[in-house]
């Protein structure tokens, strides 16, 4: 008879920073409250200091959400269905290095003579 073993479930995890950021989730919450913080700076010129503070929270709210949430893998979701289970800063950074290409594709009538 041979030994049984327990097998952990996620073999490929992030490391963990302060329990809820993982170091992607982490970076883009960072890298978005500091965009939030220089708007912050601009709104608290003119004199909106708290609507300053409200929209640094919300963007860096919005970055924590691209660096962990996962697209769900089921039919709901729509024209994002085959995506299941991916990032969504894999996502965004695929469309966006999509769009960026400046390709010109020519189609004749006739095709490909």
């Amino acid at each position: 008879m041979g030994r049984t073993y327990t097998v952990p479930r996620n073999v490929k995890g992030e490391s963990r920073l302060l329990y809820i950021f993982t170091v992607r989730s982490f970076i883009t919450t960072a890298a978005c409250g500091m965009l939030g913080f220089v708007i912050s700076v601009v709104f608290s010129i003119i004199g909106l200091k708290m609507a300053g503070w409200i929209v640094m929270v919300i963007l860096a709210l919005i970055g924590f959400g691209v660096g962990t949430l996962t697209i769900p893998d089921t039919p709901i979701v729509g024209n994002l269905r085959k995506a299941g289970g991916e990032k969504l800063g894999d996502i965004i950074i695929r469309t966006i290095t999509f769009r960026s290409r400046k390709k010109i594709y020519i189609y004749r009538e006739g095709g490909i003579k």
